[in-house]
């Protein structure tokens, strides 16, 4: 079944994490641009360039001809790393300024584009990096996409933040989309169980998010029963286990359980499923 994604909420939500990136890669010093950040081989400015890279693929821009030999680039997996890597290799020599120019003229005009799309345009059947489904799910990934490497260059560079806001709903929804397979396929919840997301900022349960399972595991809006399990963990802590920017054993102290212990464990063991 097609997503049905909101237009206006889902292109503000792009903007906002748009303008937040521009406005930290700002404040950067051209050394933070070469720091390390929780994605094996790639910088500050990789992920800057990663980001350019799939706009200007997404505004029919020829990628780069760059040979990636994946004998060196340990941290490139598959085709899709080795196309994003191009993109990347192509800017790793240009100063910190001109990918920011470069970042800044893009997204611009990707906002500009977005807004004066037709819900037709938006609604249409196009290729996504989840599979086929519509144009607007794509624009949705690309908030989720966005907004993970924004906290990659927080992580780098030790300024937390953007953790509330639209931007982050958005990444949330995007992300409940693989809860039924991270507690059914991965996890291998039975048929009767079910469990609960609960996120918090600043200690306050946010967002919870529901996943029960039948004849297969499914996000649901509320339970109709009490949760098997309950796993309640800063916003923060879930994306970034759910994305697999931290192992498995990594910010388990900020988890709380309650429930059935070895639902939980096989949960946490196997929460990351990005690509």
């Amino acid at each position: 079944m097609a997503s049905n994604i909101p237009k206006d909420r889902t292109v503000a939500a792009l903007g906002e994490v748009w303008t937040s990136v521009g406005d930290l890669l700002g404040e950067l010093s051209d050394d933070e641009w070469r720091l390390p950040t929780p994605l094996p081989g790639w910088s500050v400015q990789d992920n800057v360039a990663h980001i350019v890279g799939t706009e200007a693929m997404l505004s029919g821009e020829p990628g780069p001809t760059v040979e990636i030999d994946r004998s060196v680039n340990e941290h490139v997996r598959n085709d899709i790393g080795a196309f994003n890597e191009q993109w990347v290799e192509s800017m790793r020599a240009v100063p910190p300024i001109e990918v920011l120019s470069r970042f800044r003229e893009l997204t611009g005009a990707r906002l500009a584009a977005l807004e004066a799309m037709s819900e037709d345009e938006w609604n249409a059947e196009s290729f996504t990096p989840a599979g086929m489904d519509t144009y607007g799910r794509f624009m949705q990934i690309r908030v989720f996409d966005c907004w993970l490497h924004e906290q990659d260059i927080r992580d780098a560079v030790g300024r937390p933040g953007h953790e509330t806001g639209l931007a982050v709903e958005v990444v949330l929804d995007e992300m409940a989309t693989a809860l039924g397979f991270v507690v059914g396929k991965k996890a291998g919840a039975t048929s009767g169980q079910s469990v609960t997301f609960a996120l918090t900022d600043g200690g306050a349960v946010v967002r919870e998010l529901h996943v029960e399972v039948g004849e297969r595991a499914a996000v649901v809006p509320a339970l109709s029963g009490p949760a098997t399990v309950t796993l309640t963990m800063p916003i923060g802590v879930m994306t970034r286990r759910c994305a697999g920017r931290v192992g498995a054993d990594e910010l388990l102290d900020q988890v709380a359980i309650d429930g059935e212990l070895d639902l939980a464990s096989r949960i946490l063991d196997n929460q990351s499923y990005t690509i």
